[in-house]
Order: C-alpha cells, then sequence, then structure tokens
C-alpha cells in the first residue's frame, strides 16, 4: 500500500483522466443499453472495441506518468543515497503493470 498523501505522476492531469474515464463510463453504460435494446451483436462488438481502445489509451497514460514520475523520482533518489532497491522496486512495479496490460 501506498501513501495516501504522495503525488503521483497523473496528478496534474487528474481532471483530464477523470473525465475521460466519465466518458468510457458512459460508453459502457450504452453498450448495456444496447443489449437491453437486443441490438445486433456486431455494433455491440463495435462498441465493445472502442472502450478497450479508450481503457487501453488511458492506461498508457498511466504507465508513462508512473514512469516519468515514479521511476524517474526514483532513480534520481539512488543516485544521491547510492541504494538501488528504490527504483528496483519501481522497474519491476512497472514491468508488472504492463504485463497485466499485455494479458
Amino acid at each position: 500500500m501506498h501513501d495516501e498523501t504522495s503525488t503521483y505522476g497523473y496528478s496534474e492531469n487528474k481532471d483530464a483522466l477523470l473525465k475521460r474515464l466519465s466518458r468510457i463510463e458512459g460508453q459502457v453504460r450504452g453498450v448495456a443499453r444496447m443489449v437491453e435494446e437486443d441490438k445486433y451483436c456486431i455494433d455491440i462488438l463495435t462498441q465493445m472495441s472502442a472502450i478497450n481502445a479508450a481503457l487501453h489509451k488511458v492506461s498508457l497514460g498511466l504507465v508513462n506518468d508512473h514512469i516519468g514520475h515514479c521511476v524517474v523520482n526514483a532513480a534520481q533518489e539512488a543516485g544521491k543515497s547510492g541504494d538501488m532497491s528504490p527504483l528496483t522496486e519501481k522497474i519491476d512495479e512497472a514491468t508488472a503493470a504492463i504485463g497485466r496490460l499485455l494479458r
């Protein structure tokens, strides 16, 4: 668990991130409505593809923010202290997150 008072890489773009997630939420509700209304399966699949693409875009942005903020900060601290373990931890976190995205 991470400190709740920390500033993360996405913090500067938090409003834009929340706006994107709200749009994705609306898309998901729209797909549910399409299913309720018995819409054509290919049209539903097309919308699902758009949702997946939007989620991937948000995910890649978060990975970029993690690397650009958290990993870079850990590298700077490692350079000052000589302790590479926090940097290794952040790199491992990024690698694991990317692995989860690829599944």
